[in-house]
């Protein structure tokens, strides 16, 4: 009887839906499917963690509107978050009561809560999908955020002092930009406000004057027109990069004479289909251009600016959405301390279970891809808190605020993970295969139990195929003084052990899928050892 053959495989590589089988075989650490994993900075593929909804201690999660209302942006600000959702702007520190910012200040020194509160709601209709701006403040000052939304003037809300909101004081007005046009993207660049996307000037950039957001009159104010219809807008380093329809342009020495100020392109042979899919990543700009996800590269040589495809490996992903972008609320985030890109796209018709969304977690050899599923985001923000760690924030349809990134379920729901691994064909497809077992390389950040299945010669029905599942085992975390269970964890164990699985079957090739449906910890797969009899050929 021939020896047992050894076969090990570290995972790498992310998602991969562009490989034909036979290219697939040579790389048998990516994923065939990766769905509600992320590739860890760390090596593996990890389960994501989920959502719950923003609340703070005991207080009881409250929708903004106190309603079903699609929530339309939010940012993170002043240890709470802004919300726009139907014709509202909201404030809140606990996720429970939700203040009404939409107002006007009267007093130029601000309004304390009292008059605040007293002021009407300014009269907003049709609001639309919004983007923020923050202007950076001093001690007690957490800036000035700017909001626009395509459909009412951009609006311009700064919050001052700290303890209750009773003790605060607020600054609040909306900002004319030009005539009664109204802006619908909006960021910062070297001490001015930059808005674009205004209606009948699509073609047009506005810049407020230095050091005000509010001001679009005074000296240091201007617009530019340019050729090409503009899709978004993001300040980078010392540039203001332009995207339009089918072609990229920088503004440079914004602050310069009238002579010094400059358009300069960067292509005009590629577009941006979506400026709510623009964010800093990496020291680059990612953003949606027709043919898929695409990085600005800027460097210190005047006009050396690179574009290149970062999606190629999910192509086949991408060109769904892209097929159908309009069908969608395009909305993005990037999770610095993850080095990750995350891009939503929701679809208000489909059940929760068919939203979607693509992790990107820049490696050092570039990117690599994950999916989401059943996470409905129709708006998300990051920012940083008064401790300076980074809060993340998103909406649904179903008008609830929740943090993003936290937790082990959905709100509630079970996290359905699956990774497919490509078929391993143990270096020769001609011969055949008997599965002794197999020992994934696995930790975990609780005690989970996920499962494998195994499938041989690409599910060929005309073979006998196992059991639908093998039950993986406990996964214990390692242990920590204070933090064990007696007989379950092991003080000093490893927190990468080989879990050792019994299989039976056998092929010419075959692969594993984990599959985990709970509401767990997350779990982190590194690899697999697989034990096998090689038994002539096929």
């Amino acid at each position: 009887m021939p020896a047992s053959q050894p076969y090990t495989v570290a995972v790498n590589g992310g998602l991969v839906k562009s490989s034909n089988v036979i290219d697939l075989l040579k790389t048998p650490g990516v994923a065939k499917d990766l769905r509600n994993f992320e590739v860890s900075t760390e090596g593996g593929y990890r389960r994501i963690n989920g959502y719950t909804k923003y609340k703070v201690g005991d207080a009881t999660a409250a929708q903004p509107t106190g309603s079903t209302t699609n929530i339309l942006g939010t940012f993170p600000y002043a240890d709470g978050v802004i919300v726009t959702a139907g014709t509202g702007i909201f404030f809140s520190n606990d996720g429970q009561n939700w203040l009404n910012i939409g107002r006007a200040s009267v007093a130029s020194s601000g309004d304390d809560h009292t008059a605040f509160t007293g002021r009407s709601t300014l009269t907003r209709t049709g609001q639309g999908q919004c983007q923020f701006a923050l202007f950076d403040g001093a001690t007690f000052n957490y800036g000035t955020v700017v909001i626009t939304d395509g459909a009412n003037k951009p609006y311009a809300f700064r919050m001052e002092g700290t303890g209750a909101l009773s003790s605060r004081t607020f600054f609040a007005e909306e900002i004319t930009v030009t005539g009664t046009k109204h802006a619908k993207y909006v960021t910062t660049h070297d001490k001015h406000l930059i808005v674009a996307g205004v209606e009948d000037n699509l073609n047009t950039i506005y810049y407020s004057g230095t050091l005000d957001p509010t001001d679009f009159t005074s000296t240091g104010s201007g617009n530019i027109v340019l050729e090409d219809q503009i899709e978004g807008v993001k300040g980078f380093r010392n540039e203001l990069f332009i995207f339009c329809t089918n072609s990229i342009f920088k503004l440079i020495n914004i602050n310069g004479s009238a002579s010094e100020i400059a358009i300069v392109p960067v292509t005009k042979n590629v577009g941006c289909l979506s400026g709510y899919s623009i964010q800093e990543i990496g020291g680059d700009l990612i953003f949606l251009a027709p043919d898929g996800l695409r990085t600005v590269a800027g460097t210190a040589r005047i006009g050396d600016v690179e574009l290149g495809t970062v999606s190629k490996a999910i192509q086949p992903l991408v060109t769904d959405l892209t097929e159908s972008i309009n069908s969608y609320i395009i909305s993005s985030v990037v999770l610095r301390d993850k080095s990750q890109y995350r891009l939503f796209y929701a679809d208000a018709s489909l059940e929760q279970t068919q939203q979607k969304g693509i992790i990107g977690t820049l490696r050092p050899d570039g990117f690599q891809w994950s999916e989401t599923r059943s996470l409905e985001v129709t708006a998300i923000g990051s920012g940083f808190d008064s401790n300076n760690v980074e809060q993340y924030y998103h909406g649904d349809t179903e008008g609830y605020v929740y943090q993003h990134d936290t937790g082990n379920s959905f709100d509630g729901t079970n996290i359905l993970a699956r990774y497919e691994t490509p078929n391993y064909d143990y270096g020769d497809l001609g011969t055949l295969k008997t599965l002794h077992y197999v020992r994934v390389s696995a930790s975990s950040e609780g005690i989970t139990e996920p499962d494998v299945q195994v499938r041989f010669d690409y599910g060929n029905t005309d073979i006998p195929q196992p059991p639908d599942l093998f039950d993986l085992g406990v996964i214990n975390p390692p242990s920590k003084f204070g933090d064990a269970l007696f007989n379950t964890n092991v003080f000093g164990g490893g927190d990468n052990p080989l879990i050792r699985v019994p299989l039976q079957g056998s092929g010419t090739s075959n692969n594993f899928t984990i599959i985990s449906d709970d509401t767990k910890p997350p779990y982190t797969i590194n690899g697999f050892y697989v034990d096998y009899i090689p038994s002539g050929r096929r």
